[in-house]
């Protein structure tokens, strides 16, 4: 490819593209575009509630519906290939869902090239995923219910992305977050894990509130929650409206996608079962961020404060997580924190405006290959190492588990920009699209993107070398053993996907084509550094980064006690005091505040109101009590003292 031809790629349109026309579904296999839910919803259904009856079939059937749906994904996209392009937006209606006061809303799905993009991530990698699993939960007793928790994950992602509204969107991204807490404290026995289910659980609690603003904001102003009508409707909405969406939208997007400052329950959500870490915080429930925004372009691209907002979470993320990923010797935190960096890169990309909307679902799709692939691999090793996952206490594991080094080097080289592979194809284009602007944004932006590659190639090959090379740091009783097959093919099929999916979409035009009548055609612009000088910069940072791990990882003897290290050192290893910023502004304010209110019930109103009246009543119950003595003669006397009473009163009121 020439100078020319790859500075071509790099471009800004100049205005919004107008929101498409839905095509009501007439025929075809998109009549039932809905079985793409309603399989794995299925499959969920059965294993949760069928019991331990269904222990024996229960996960192949799981798998084989998630298969299904992704066969049913390959027939719509075909039908839509066969439309003209103005066409590829297939609104299929289902039923009247809402009918309160003004708001009038059905529940439909939106059949586009975006959507589906999404559905064929979801169910290939997530299929490839459940096929790993039979082999990985294989001994667990509660592997039925794994698989049920799995199912409905897969559908609730699915409902996400196939909604043609932010309310049912919104049912998605609440389904989303439950199966993810169920399958994140699958082991819940273990205190530390249920620990860390809740805490993803209330941080996407955070999220909820920002996404629950926005749909108030949108009825409040277009009267409607549907896409077709607000995305049609935007233009004609203050600027100071449509900033407060994109912010709340922002909210969102940052706890789902695990962005800063929402980012902290990422790292703690590896306590799940690793097909777990790979099936949500790799390939789809992060991605569900970079989703909404993108779908809400018609809403970003006329508010740039909002716009920039995105960018600048993006670009604080990406550094952030890699900064962390330098310091982790836990292999599933290690791979967490690049996938915070990664999605990071994505993130930074939609807020590029219409330039870097196809470039983050270009490098949400290989990233979702990739890092997949990674993940599995990791559980590979942990399979290998009797569930150790303390990079310190492996090495050399190249010469007993050749698939599984070969496959995650195929991730490895992907990740880290090796020329013409993956990851090279997709991560460049958002750097050097990162150049494209005026004023410092282009430096600042583009320097972070820049400068964050090779910290990646660095953190990504510390992790490869400290796994699979130098000398053996295992224990004696330790005898590192291949996984079965049912777990390495799917490992082989992304492996190949980390290698050859890059040059297979985008040299061809087969992804940049598809989806441009979602994002529209983007005229070109220079960067503020030539091209060629980007990617010569990008490659020796990458080199510089491989090298220097193989000197310390690599070629050196590693401790299998971490050194105390650095201030920056021990503070990356803490995430960068998240937890702590966390602790001392949220949740002890917050317990503090609650301890507070309990104590003022307890002396207040139980001490003081409620207990003062309560000892009154004791008092004059007592009082009483002596009246109620059991002799005739006094209730007699008690009764004619009634009775002058009476007769007393009567007397003075006349």
């Amino acid at each position: 490819m020439s100078v020319s031809e790859l500075t071509r790629l790099v471009s800004v349109a100049p205005a919004a593209a107008e929101p498409a026309a839905y095509t009501p579904v007439d025929g075809g296999v998109a009549q039932v575009g809905w079985l793409m839910i309603a399989l794995p919803l299925l499959g969920a259904a059965v294993l949760l509630f069928g019991g331990r009856r269904t222990d024996r079939w229960g996960p192949l059937l799981a798998t084989a519906l998630s298969w299904s749906s992704f066969v049913v994904g390959v027939l719509v996209i075909l039908q839509l290939r066969g439309q003209d392009e103005a066409e590829r937006a297939l609104q299929l209606n289902l039923w009247d869902w809402v009918s309160a006061g003004d708001l009038q809303l059905s529940a439909g799905l939106l059949l586009d090239p975006l959507s589906l993009t999404f559905v064929m991530l979801i169910t290939f990698v997530g299929s490839l995923i459940h096929v790993y699993s039979l082999g990985y939960m294989e001994h667990d007793p509660d592997k039925r219910r794994f698989f049920g928790y799995l199912n409905l994950f897969v559908a609730a992602m699915l409902l996400l992305v196939l909604a043609d509204s932010y309310m049912l969107l919104f049912v998605g991204w609440e389904g989303v977050g439950l199966a993810s807490y169920l399958l994140i404290g699958f082991w819940n026995h273990n205190p530390a894990y249920a620990t860390a289910a809740n805490k993803a659980f209330i941080v996407n609690r955070i999220g909820d509130v920002g996404m629950i603003l926005a749909m108030g904001l949108m009825f409040a102003t277009f009267g409607a929650l549907d896409y077709a009508t607000v995305h049609g409707a935007a233009s004609g909405a203050s600027d100071l409206t449509l900033t407060l969406i994109g912010l709340a939208l922002l909210l969102g997007a940052c706890a789902k996608s695990a962005q800063f400052p929402l980012q902290s329950w990422l790292g703690d959500a590896m306590a799940g079962p690793t097909p777990v870490s790979a099936l949500i915080h790799a390939a789809t429930m992060v991605t569900a961020g970079v989703y909404l925004v993108a779908r809400s372009q018609h809403i970003y691209n006329l508010t740039p404060d909002a716009q920039l907002a995105v960018t600048i979470v993006g670009a604080i993320t990406l550094v952030y997580g890699a900064v962390v990923g330098c310091a982790k010797d836990d292999i599933k935190k290690a791979l967490a924190a690049s996938t915070m960096s990664q999605i990071g890169y994505m993130m930074l990309a939609v807020g590029l405006g219409p330039v870097g909307y196809t470039f983050a679902i270009f490098h949400l799709v290989t990233h979702g290959f990739f890092k997949a692939g990674m993940f599995l691999g990791a559980g590979s090793v942990m399979h290998a190492m009797r569930d150790r996952v303390d990079m310190r206490r492996f090495g050399a594991l190249s010469t007993k588990v050749k698939i599984t080094w070969l496959t995650f080097a195929a991730g490895w080289a992907a990740i880290i920009g090796v020329p013409l592979l993956s990851g090279w194809w997709s991560k460049d284009l958002i750097i050097e699209a990162a150049f494209v602007g005026e004023g410092w944004r282009p430096w600042v932006f583009g320097l972070a993107t820049l400068v964050t590659a090779g910290v990646t190639a660095f953190y990504m090959s510390r992790l490869f070398f400290m796994t699979f090379h130098g000398k053996a740091r295992w224990e004696d009783d330790i005898d590192p053993h291949e996984a079965p097959l049912v777990m390495t093919v799917p490992m082989m099929v992304l492996a190949v996907g980390s290698l050859f999916l890059g040059a297979a979409l985008w040299p061809t035009g087969v992804l940049d084509g598809w989806l441009e009548p979602v994002f529209g055609h983007a005229e070109h612009h220079e960067p503020v550094i030539p091209v060629i000088v980007i990617q010569v910069a990008v490659f020796v940072l990458m080199l510089a980064g491989v090298a220097y791990a193989w000197l310390r990882y690599g070629r050196a003897d590693v401790p299998e006690v971490a050194p105390e290290g650095s201030f920056a050192v021990r503070a990356a290893r803490r995430d960068l005091f998240q937890d702590d910023v966390n602790e001392a502004f949220f949740r002890a304010p917050g317990a503090a505040l609650v301890d507070t209110l309990v104590e003022s019930d307890r002396v207040v109103v139980e001490g003081g109101l409620t207990g003062g009246t309560s000892a009154g009543l004791t008092g004059l119950s007592g009082v009483l009590r002596r009246a109620q003595n059991g002799f005739v003669r006094s209730y007699a006397l008690t009764m004619l003292l009634g009775v002058v009473a009476i007769l007393g009163a009567v007397w003075v009121m006349q």
